[in-house]
């Protein structure tokens, strides 16, 4: 993907869940022993998905870490629902939503839902922000 410039059929999809759902809730009562076989099933089947959509997939992401907000008002340490990303490519954005479709992330692990969204265009990003050469 080029870094200033968008690539048609290109999305972002953000993985969500927050630590204070029933889901993650149910997930954490789970004695430890539990916890590991679901979490070792959750991660075989989340290679399997990798494996099964490695032509869509052009940027494989990873989880996300603590957040800092960055405002007018300054920095601060804030929480939110974003767990993950990645960046696949669709013929369309109805495309790349199926293939979340039962995706581990909700099926098995305690997660709440995969958001998918084209990545646009800059506009002027040839001159506003050039690439490093």
């Amino acid at each position: 993907m080029d870094k200033n410039n968008a690539t048609p059929n290109t999305f972002l999809a953000v993985f969500l869940g927050g630590k204070t759902t029933p889901k993650m809730k149910a997930w954490d009562a789970l004695p430890e022993a539990q916890r590991q076989e679901k979490m070792k099933e959750g991660m075989t089947a989340w290679h399997a998905w990798c494996d099964k959509h490695k032509a869509a997939i052009v940027e494989m992401g990873g989880p996300l870490g603590k957040t800092k907000k960055i405002s007018p008002s300054g920095i601060e340490d804030i929480s939110n629902v974003l767990c993950a990303f990645m960046v696949i490519r669709a013929d369309s954005q109805e495309a790349a939503a199926k293939l979340f479709e039962k995706h581990p992330h909700f099926a098995l692990f305690p997660g709440e839902s995969v958001e998918v969204m084209p990545i646009l265009p800059i506009p002027g990003a040839d001159s506003a922000c050039p690439s490093k050469p």
